[in-house]
């Protein structure tokens, strides 16, 4: 069954957060540790580099995906993501 997607920041957002999601619940047997921690930090570091216009357009994007969640257990990963991955200012 194919997805459409509204914009190709959806899309992009949807892949980000699919992958993350599954690196951040895999277990030993999955994938090793320290390769998972190294994958969710690169995540991270580009991130930080966004533009405030990226950064805003991507928390756009990652609330309406929240809002439209069904899945408890994802939608607390959606919703925490922002923190998680450092996209809101700790100031």
């Amino acid at each position: 069954m194919a997805c459409e997607y509204s914009t190709l920041a959806h899309a992009l957002t949807e892949a980000l957060v699919d992958m993350t999601w599954f690196i951040d619940g895999a277990d030993d047997d999955q994938m090793d540790l320290d390769d998972a921690v190294k994958a969710l930090e690169g995540v991270a570091a580009v991130l930080k580099h966004l533009t405030s216009d990226q950064r805003r357009d991507l928390l756009d994007v990652l609330g309406e995906m929240a809002e439209a969640e069904a899945e408890p257990a994802r939608r607390e990963f959606l919703e925490a993501f922002p923190q998680d991955f450092g996209l809101i200012d700790e100031s």
